[in-house]
């Protein structure tokens, strides 16, 4: 059993929304936080989307009523203060840029009670890089979820020298509680496991279509002929969303700071950000 009841979400994105969700959906009080009410807005109609997929895709417990009940358990709010008066354990889940990140865990700490434990689910960046930012690098380490966390359900749990054993085992618990597998990672590796193995995966994708060696959908189809895998790398780009995949490349060397570009000026330019804004590679239906 774990002792974390109350938790808060910092971002409403894509990831962000399906972690308070899953959250709530395992019975524990969730506040959702973004920036203002009008994001918060989009988050209610995304999370009422997760409500219907979990139901759709017939997870345990969803259609017999389940999934409504934890619509009632999230409370929105846009003031960090408020968001976080009661929390046990706040995961942070908003764009992979280290100054953002760092500049929120600065006025969190001074805001949040004193045994809150901070968790990033940052993709790419390593905890140590923000640990200094929260004034409690003891009560702080990174929680890595993978998107579609109802069906993809590893959380890998990382900490940095600095973490508190205890702190470690209780997110342990408290991914176990909410249905996920957790995955402790020994030392500090950027990426995980899972990103360890996918980022290179994407950016070899993205390097056949940005150099005009074949088309999206043509990499797409050679992947999953040739290994079985149930999607290509561009059908996964489009589940995460380009936005994401854009910031990190964006802070890498050359090459991927140009794969960043052709992202940018042939596609997040345009509105195709993914399957959550209806086109990214491929168009989806409402």
């Amino acid at each position: 059993m774990t002792d974390i009841k109350n938790v808060t979400v910092l971002g409403t994105g894509v990831l962000g929304s399906q972690i308070a969700f899953q959250t709530a959906f395992s019975g524990l009080s969730v506040v959702a936080y973004d920036i203002s009410d009008e994001v918060l807005e989009t988050a209610r109609v995304r999370f009422a989307g997760l409500a219907r997929t979990y139901v759709d895709d017939g997870v345990d417990g969803a259609g017999d009523g389940k999934a409504a009940e934890a619509l009632s358990l999230v409370r929105f709010s846009s003031d960090l203060a408020d968001a976080v008066k009661d929390a046990d354990l706040v995961i942070e889940a908003i764009p992979e840029i280290l100054d953002m990140k760092r500049s929120t865990y600065a006025e969190l700490g001074r805001v949040a009670p004193e045994h809150t434990i901070f968790a990033t689910n940052s993709s790419t960046l390593l905890p140590s890089d923000m640990k200094d930012s929260t004034g409690r690098p003891a009560r702080f380490l990174a929680l890595h979820f993978a998107n579609h966390v109802w069906k993809f359900n590893t959380a890998e749990v990382m900490g940095t020298a600095d973490t508190d054993p205890a702190v470690f085992d209780e997110v342990v618990r408290f991914a176990s509680s909410i249905g996920m597998v957790p995955i402790p990672i020994h030392k500090e590796k950027a990426g995980y496991v899972l990103n360890s193995l996918l980022v290179p995966f994407l950016n070899a994708a993205a390097g056949l279509a940005a150099g005009g060696y074949a088309e999206p959908a043509d990499v797409d189809k050679t992947w999953r002929i040739a290994t079985g895998a149930p999607m290509g790398p561009f059908q996964i780009y489009d589940v995460i969303g380009l936005t994401t995949p854009y910031n990190i490349l964006s802070h890498g060397d050359d090459r991927s700071k140009a794969l960043a570009a052709w992202l940018k000026e042939n596609y997040i330019d345009k509105g195709h950000l993914g399957m959550a804004s209806g086109q990214g590679f491929y168009t989806y239906s409402a």
